[in-house]
C-alpha cells in the first residue's frame, strides 16, 4: 500500500473517512459503504478513534481489514489524551505488523468526565515524537479553518500551532467547513508562515441539518446562516434537504478544485450515497 505524502506528491487525491460501528447491523452497513465506495477508487480512506482509545481495538481491526482485504490504503487515526506512551507505541507496533504505514495523529478529547488537566498527555506534536521515534510512519494532523476549539480565539496563536505542527508532520486534513473562504484564508495565513505541506480540505454533505450544526458547534464551525436559513426552508422535506445538502457541497467542492486544493476528503458517516451523488456532479466517477 501507498504512503499519502507519496499519493499527495503524484497529484490530487480522494479521500474517506469511517467510524467504527458499535453493533453488529452498523459493521454489516460500513462493509456495504465500503463496497458501494470502492468503484470511485479513493486514494486513501480513513477511520476514526474514540475518547479516550475507546474504540482502539475496533479501529485497528477495521483499517487492518480494509487494507488487507478491501486492497485500500487505509490511515488508522490515533489520539494521545488518556494514554501513556508505552501503550500508543504498543499499538503503533501493532500497525507496522500489519503494514499500515499512515497514522493521523491527534490530541482527542479525555473519557466523558474525565478533566483535561488529569489526562497526561494533551497535544498532537506530543503524539508526533511518539510515532516518530517508533517507526517510519506517515503522518497526517489536523487543521481547523475556523480555529481550534480550545484556541480561546487566538488566531495568531491557533495559525503559530498549526505551523508548528506541520513543521513535523507530512501532511493535513482540515475539520469540515461549509464555505470555501475559511479554508482558503487557513492557507495564505500559513503560507505566510512559510508552510508547504499539503493541507486537504474536509467535507461534510449535509443531510440532517440539525445534525450537522450539532457537529459543527462542537468542531468550532459556524453553519452559515444563510445556508442554516436555506435548510430551514425545507425541514419538513428530507428529500429536499439531502438534495440541498448535495448540491451545496458539490458547489463547494467545485469551488475548491478551482483553487487548486490537493485532494478532497469526505466525512461519510459510514454511508455512501451522498458522496458518490457528489462524485457524479463534479465528473470524478
Amino acid at each position: 500500500m501507498a504512503r499519502i505524502s507519496d499519493l499527495l506528491a503524484a497529484g490530487r487525491t480522494s479521500s474517506f473517512e469511517f467510524f467504527p460501528p458499535k453493533t453488529d447491523d452498523a459493521a454489516r452497513s460500513l462493509e456495504k459503504t465500503i463496497g458501494e465506495l470502492a468503484p470511485l477508487e479513493p486514494s486513501f480512506v480513513s477511520v476514526t478513534y474514540g475518547a479516550g482509545g475507546s474504540t482502539r481495538e475496533r479501529t485497528r481491526d477495521i483499517v487492518v481489514h480494509i487494507q488487507r482485504d478491501a486492497g485500500i490504503t487505509a490511515m488508522a487515526h490515533l489520539t494521545c489524551i488518556a494514554h501513556q506512551p508505552e501503550d500508543l507505541v504498543s499499538l503503533l507496533r501493532q500497525y507496522q505488523e500489519a503494514g499500515i504505514e499512515n497514522i493521523l495523529a491527534l490530541a482527542g478529547d479525555p473519557p466523558l468526565g474525565e478533566p483535561l488537566e488529569e489526562s497526561g498527555l494533551r497535544y498532537a506534536v506530543e503524539l508526533i515524537d511518539i510515532v516518530r521515534a517508533t517507526g517510519d510512519f506517515c503522518i497526517g494532523v489536523a487543521a481547523h479553518p475556523e480555529l481550534h476549539p480550545r484556541s480561546g480565539g487566538d488566531r495568531e496563536r491557533d495559525r503559530d500551532f498549526l505551523a508548528a505542527k506541520l513543521e513535523l508532520a507530512d501532511f493535513a486534513i482540515t475539520q469540515f467547513f461549509f464555505e470555501p473562504e475559511p479554508y482558503l484564508v487557513m492557507i495564505d495565513e500559513l503560507a505566510e508562515r512559510g508552510v508547504t505541506r499539503p493541507v486537504l480540505p474536509g467535507i461534510m454533505p449535509v443531510t440532517n441539518a440539525r445534525q450537522v450544526q450539532r457537529f459543527a458547534e462542537l468542531a468550532g464551525a459556524e453553519f452559515p446562516p444563510r445556508l442554516a436559513a436555506r435548510f430551514e426552508a425545507v425541514a419538513d422535506d428530507p428529500a429536499a434537504v439531502r438534495a440541498l445538502g448535495v448540491e451545496l457541497a458539490t458547489d463547494l467542492c467545485r469551488r475548491l478544485l478551482e483553487a487548486g486544493v490537493p485532494g478532497l476528503h469526505f466525512y461519510t458517516l459510514n454511508r455512501s450515497t451522498a458522496t458518490r451523488e457528489i462524485y457524479a456532479n463534479l465528473g470524478l466517477s
